[in-house]
């Protein structure tokens, strides 16, 4: 072997140490903190992951791991065992809280996956096929996904959209769910949430959103949440128009639902929503942002474009669960 192949060797070995080392400090940091659920439902039992992040009894799971559930049992990777009751439940970011009625490890500390960039490692750490502290790791394969759901409704059930997931090529397995996706520090950036395919894993980013949600479900057990009747997905804001409006991207408007308050406030497919309430608006996080409880019922401004034109409307919105669930 010549003397540039073993330099290059001598690297690629280097590289990979340094990749195993921060891969084995996120699992020392998080493994005694991602416990294993056992969930109790009234048609049987289901499994999954939760977070501790707190430290008086509060983890972080997903909502469909805790289902219609009242309690069950919580066990950690050092075989401590307790008795959890649910806290409460998000059906449309998937989250869930549920206290554990005994002692909890030391709680994760939580990032924001607003500063993850495609390409970056990630780690999850889980309990897939009932075995307990499972680490694999990958990277961050895209940001902003969409996942499809169906969610039950006081009249059967309704197809909606978990937004702005993160999407990443760490192995996940069923029982995963629940579990921590965490930068290459042990910030908690994520909760695993899906398998969409081989190799594509996804996670409820944790952000100023989630957060939100988080400590609307400790505190109420559930989120109130505002409804304006609308689909939208971001596009580029065509560029002779950029200067006069000042922002690159904005929302498509796919599909106003008739006699929804968008409808009502005269908003039509294909506008171009560029702000909400004053805010600008360039993805579909920026105006879930605006929807929760302290919007309903209250005016919100919002302009588009339309046919090259600025358009202002006033939109009205309702409580989700009164009109839309």
């Amino acid at each position: 072997m010549d003397e540039g192949a073993m330099d290059e060797g001598a690297m690629d070995e280097g590289a990979m140490d340094d990749y195993s080392r921060v891969v084995s400090a996120v699992a020392r940091e998080l493994t005694p903190r991602v416990a294993a659920l056992r969930v109790r439902h009234p048609r049987g039992e289901g499994a999954g992951s939760a977070v501790a992040f707190t430290g008086d009894g509060f983890l972080l799971t997903n909502a469909h791991v805790v289902g219609d559930a009242s309690g069950g049992q919580v066990a950690f990777a050092d075989g401590a065992t307790a008795p959890f009751s649910v806290v409460g439940t998000d059906p449309l970011s998937d989250l869930a809280v549920v206290r554990a009625d005994g002692p909890v490890p030391d709680p994760v500390t939580l990032g924001d996956s607003d500063d993850l960039v495609v390409g970056q490692l990630v780690v999850a750490v889980g309990n897939p096929l009932g075995l307990a502290g499972t680490v694999t790791a990958g990277v961050v394969s895209a940001l902003g996904r969409s996942l499809p759901t169906r969610q039950p409704t006081r009249t059967g059930t309704v197809a909606r959209v978990i937004e702005d997931v993160i999407q990443t090529d760490a192995a996940l397995n069923p029982g995963n769910s629940g579990g921590a996706l965490a930068d290459s520090r042990g910030r908690v950036v994520g909760v695993n949430t899906a398998v969409a395919g081989i190799g594509v894993g996804l996670a409820v980013p944790i952000n100023a959103t989630t957060r939100r949600i988080i400590g609307a479900l400790i505190r109420d057990g559930r989120v109130r949440r505002a409804y304006l009747g609308l689909v939208a997905a971001p596009v580029p804001v065509p560029a002779a128009m950029r200067p006069r409006i000042g922002q690159d991207e904005a929302l498509r408007v796919a599909e106003v639902v008739p006699g929804s308050p968008a409808d009502r406030a005269g908003l039509r497919r294909g506008d171009l929503v560029l702000t909400a309430g004053g805010t600008p608006v360039s993805h579909a996080q920026s105006l879930q942002r605006l929807m929760f409880a302290e919007a309903i019922g209250r005016p919100l401004p919002i302009t588009v474009l339309r046919n090259g034109a600025m358009v202002d409307v006033i939109a009205a919105p309702v409580e989700l669960d009164a009109e839309h669930a």
